[in-house]
């Protein structure tokens, strides 16, 4: 990043309504997309998701049931000076976000039964141009989820797999790092063993890391170019970091998903950060 200069961001988030990160915004643009569904402030547990945009945590699932995890529907309740936590019957999370220096340091604590299983992603919908791509190291194992198998050549996917894997950035040559503009598709992947990748959007990038040791981590990606939904497609990009490597905790195998070790307890840390090129 020769001659970029770093850009200092600031963090917003919305307790009541899942811990849900409303604002991403520094050097004038606000890198969160909002979304076009209403009724976000509404939602009660067990309800569908709404997709309202910004940053939603999704645990102890992506997908599957229920659709977006447990946490993103309920309230999250304040611990201290930007420290949420929420509690559920088989889980306890925390989440302490600071902004200091300009870089934003988000810090989790899960504490559960030992050899609880779960997936976690920070659902980061980005408001991103035409333009901007993803960059991530070349040759990562990508999973193509299914709703891809339709661009690709008939006979492609593997009967009955949940997943069609390949190297980034053209997992059974359909490239995915470039978002384009709208072109009527949609599409899930999850690149495994990748916990720092950039956004690169005209001259500003925005570089997401995940440390978290002795877990598999992977970014999983949603690129939907106004395919999704049938109903009343739009355009939504979606780079998230994920503890496992698999959008459904039911279809994730032994080494897909994060898993509680004998101290009931795992933590990680997401980091946040912004440059923009001179």
């Amino acid at each position: 990043m020769t001659g970029a200069r770093p850009v200092a961001l600031r963090v917003a988030y919305d307790a009541a309504h899942g811990g849900r990160w409303t604002s991403l915004r520094g050097g004038g643009r606000e890198w969160l997309w909002r979304g076009p569904e209403p009724g976000r402030h509404e939602v009660r547990p067990d309800d569908a998701f709404v997709d309202a945009g910004g940053l939603e945590e999704c645990l102890p699932t992506v997908r599957g049931e229920p659709d977006h995890g447990e946490v993103w529907s309920r309230p999250w309740h304040s611990a201290g000076p930007g420290t949420l936590v929420i509690e559920r019957p088989t889980f306890t999370l925390s989440r302490r976000i600071t902004d200091e220096g300009g870089v934003v340091v988000a810090d989790y604590r899960l504490a559960a039964d030992p050899g609880y299983r779960f997936v976690w992603a920070a659902h980061a919908l980005l408001d991103l141009s035409p333009a901007a791509r993803l960059d991530a190291p070349a040759g990562t194992p990508t999973r193509l989820h299914p709703e891809a198998a339709a661009l690709l050549p008939p006979g492609s996917w593997p009967t009955g797999d949940p997943w069609l894997t390949g190297p980034w950035p053209a997992p059974a040559g359909l490239t995915v790092d470039m978002f384009g503009p709208d072109d009527g598709t949609a599409l899930g992947a999850v690149l495994l063993d990748c916990a720092r990748v950039q956004v690169i959007d005209g001259a500003d990038r925005l570089t997401l890391e995940l440390e978290c040791a002795d877990q598999p981590r992977s970014t999983a990606l949603w690129r939907n170019l106004g395919g999704w939904p049938a109903n009343g497609p739009y355009r939504s990009v979606g780079i998230e970091p994920m503890l496992g490597a698999a959008f459904d905790l039911a279809d994730a195998g032994p080494s897909d998903a994060a898993v509680v070790p004998p101290t009931g307890q795992v933590t990680w840390r997401l980091t946040i950060s912004a440059h923009r090129n001179h």
